[in-house]
């Protein structure tokens, strides 16, 4: 066994000794002072030294102090060079000195990240600190913006007057954005209102002059300055979050208003203006539809007949946008009269609960909220942009029939992302959660609840359990191991297989069921091998290389530690795998991109007859790879659940309504359970009366002997 050399303890003061010379280079590269810029070595020994004093065991692990000083030294610069230098400047000369020294400050803090990179990813995200950005951001917000917003906004508004007015840096605006981390209080509060007030009263203050002073081609001449107005608003303002909140709407909108209070003074004028408004929104959105259609059919892979790429953001994101097109409409122009509303909603079911090339509206839904929740989806939102489109999306969802169909697909994909992405943010799923819940109610997100839960709970579990190992060392398994306990009744069904594991494995699950076993005695344990994942190295002839494997794969790879050269018999046999399981693993390993088995005959089919051995001459320029297992398609498994699920749902109903009414006609019982249903799903009229037949068989039931279509129930 090859023993590593012991790393030196870093003392405090000489680590932090190099990260203030890292500093001081960093700040003197920002200034453009002539400054060589930093070099790999120099990048890897400041992240190293970071990385050694917050691994280091107590007392010499100073986490805690690197995580203050970062801050402290923020501070110390922002007093010593920022606002001295901000102290010199006046009006635009001011705004383009903090405009710059925003920018510097952003740099300072981003190079600053990399540097501190494993202290932020790990001991400020298990302590549930403010991130470094965070930390670093909240630095200027302190002690610069607090101090100057107001004689910002002053600088701003009266630039805003002034008709030969130097340029104004158009960022400056921004900064108020961004110094919320995208929240827009500060935006709104401090700076868009006074300027919109102040704006508004001196050009209104204007016009009654002018009205009164001048002759209506005059009057008709200088009112052509509002369009200046209107440019000017567009550059001081943030345009992605203000629009131009100065003027009026636009002429569409206006006349549209107008047709509203001309039509409303007729009794039922506005029903066919309302049918017309719905028609046409139901035309938009099977316009969508088709756009998507298409888009999906031309992006088909020819060989196979399927779709290479869900086209679910893209349609979704037209719809949400045409829906807040439309209800600004509605709420703008027919002052949210509940007869657009109605038409507006009627409308957006007809095309929200249309396939999209064999994929249901619930699947795409729940696909968009997935790759949202996922970083900000591909736009790489922010936590405000987050929230607000999630906000759209569970709107949306009040037109879809299927809500059931949603939340299950909604639920995989949900434990997909708590099990296998290191990078969810719980509060984006607790913000979804809270929303669907406020929407639907409680039963509608309870078990995703469980799940956010249980998560929480394991890393509880696992602190546990490494304080269990730790005092029974004859127990240690000599492999790190994590383990995440869930609760059966929350998560979905997932396949599983009891295959044979290496005894290294073997020895894992024993250790903690030995543990599992003392605190909860009650409880069973259900392996499911198949969500776990491994780190193997292999020793290769060029080097070793770190694999991330499923635990089947993991399993497979170390029964080559025993022989040089299996058969597909032998592997299947051994490991106890399904012709499938077998399938699958062998292909990843042996044809896919990484080829760590040579296979004989060397071809891309897997069949009973094949050959495998390891291959020692595998080499990669990654020291780490992550060896992928394709996915088993579980569309039709998730469908299948929620029908079973509904049957349930139907007897239940079923049962609940004849229990209090005691007796009922066949129509009444039908359209009693299809009112209660339908605010998870539109029950199948068919399913319906087989569920009845299926009550009186078990004699929950019975039909009267005088009238075969009413019922009875037997208590």
């Amino acid at each position: 066994m090859n023993m590593s050399p012991r790393i030196p303890v870093v003392d405090l003061e000489d680590g932090w000794r190099d990260v203030l010379a890292g500093v001081a280079k960093l700040k003197c590269i920002l200034d453009g002072s002539n400054v060589v810029h930093f070099v790999p070595d120099e990048y890897m020994h400041l992240y190293t030294t970071v990385y050694n004093m917050c691994t280091q065991k107590p007392p010499n692990d100073y986490s805690q102090v690197l995580y203050d000083r970062y801050k402290q030294a923020l501070d110390d610069h922002i007093e010593s060079v920022v606002l001295p230098s901000l102290n010199e400047k006046h009006g635009v000369f001011l705004l383009r000195e903090i405009v710059q020294r925003w920018e510097k400050h952003k740099l300072m803090v981003r190079w600053l990240r990399r540097f501190f990179d494993y202290l932020d990813r790990y001991y400020v995200t298990r302590r549930s600190l403010d991130s470094l950005k965070d930390l670093g951001w909240s630095s200027f917000r302190d002690l610069v913006f607090d101090k100057l917003k107001s004689t910002v906004a002053t600088i701003m508004i009266g630039m805003g007057r002034q008709s030969n007015r130097p340029s104004t840096p158009e960022e400056c605006p921004d900064i108020y954005v961004e110094i919320g981390d995208s929240q827009l209080n500060y935006y709104s509060d401090d700076f868009e209102q006074s300027f919109l007030n102040g704006t508004t009263d001196y050009y209104s203050k204007k016009a009654q002059t002018w009205i009164l002073e001048n002759s209506c081609p005059e009057y008709m001449l200088k009112a052509a300055l509002f369009e200046l107005i209107d440019r000017r608003a567009e550059e001081i303002l943030n345009k992605e979050n203000s629009g131009c909140k100065v003027l009026l709407c636009d002429e569409k909108t206006e006349d549209l208003a107008r047709m509203f209070r001309l039509f409303s003074r007729i009794t039922d004028g506005l029903l066919p203006v309302s049918k017309i408004f719905k028609e046409h929104v139901i035309a938009e959105g099977m316009s969508l539809l088709k756009h998507a259609t298409d888009a999906a059919n031309s992006r088909k892979d020819e060989k196979k007949g399927v779709v290479v790429g869900l086209p679910e953001q893209d349609f979704v994101r037209s719809v949400i946008e045409l829906h807040d097109k439309y209800m600004a409409y509605v709420t703008n122009c027919f002052q949210s009269n509940s007869v657009f509303h109605k038409a507006l909603k009627e409308a957006f079911e007809v095309f929200c609960n249309k396939d999209v090339v064999g994929c249901s509206s619930a699947e795409l839904f729940a696909a968009y909220c997935d790759s949202i929740l996922k970083r900000g989806g591909s736009e790489k939102l922010s936590d405000e942009a987050i929230d607000e489109s999630l906000e759209k999306v569970v709107k949306l969802l009040t037109y879809l029939s299927d809500k059931d169909l949603f939340v299950e697909f909604h639920r995989k994909k949900l434990g997909r992302r708590l099990l296998f992405d290191k990078n969810t943010n719980d509060e984006h799923e607790r913000i979804l959660l809270s929303k669907l819940k406020q929407f639907f109610g409680g039963q509608f997100t309870s078990k995703m609840e469980g799940m956010l839960k249980d998560i929480t709970l394991a890393k509880e579990h696992q602190s546990s359990f490494e304080e269990y190992v730790s005092n029974n060392p004859e127990s240690n398994p000599l492999i790190d191991l994590n383990v995440t306990v869930l609760t059966t009744g929350y998560w979905p069904t997932y396949k599983n297989s009891d295959i044979n594991l290496p005894l290294e494995m073997v020895k894992c699950v024993e250790v903690f069921k030995e543990y599992y076993r003392s605190d909860k005695q009650h409880r069973k344990l259900t392996w499911i091998f198949s969500l776990g994942n491994c780190v193997v190295i292999g020793n290769f002839d060029a080097k070793p290389v770190e694999f991330v494997l499923n635990t089947y794969q993991a399993a497979l790879l170390l029964l080559f530690n025993e022989a040089d050269k299996l058969s597909y018999s032998d592997i299947v046999s051994q490991l106890k795998l399904s012709d499938d399981d077998a399938v699958r693993l062998l292909h990843s390993l042996s044809c896919a991109k990484y080829k760590i088995l040579n296979k004989e005959p060397s071809n891309r089919v897997i069949s009973p007859e094949d050959e495998f051995e390891f291959n020692s001459k595998f080499t990669d320029r990654m020291r780490r790879i992550k060896v992928p297992l394709p996915q088993i398609d579980e569309k039709k498994k998730v469908v299948d659940d929620v029908n079973k699920d509904r049957r349930f749902a139907i007897d239940a109903s079923l049962v609940r309504i004849m229990k209090s009414r005691k007796v009922l006609g066949h129509q009444q019982l039908v359209a009693e359970c299809v009112e209660q249903l339908s605010r998870m799903f539109k029950p199948d009229i068919r399913i319906i009366k087989r569920r009845i037949e299926d009550l009186i068989s078990r004699e929950y039931l019975e039909r009267d002997s005088e009238n075969a279509q009413t019922y009875k129930y037997l208590a």
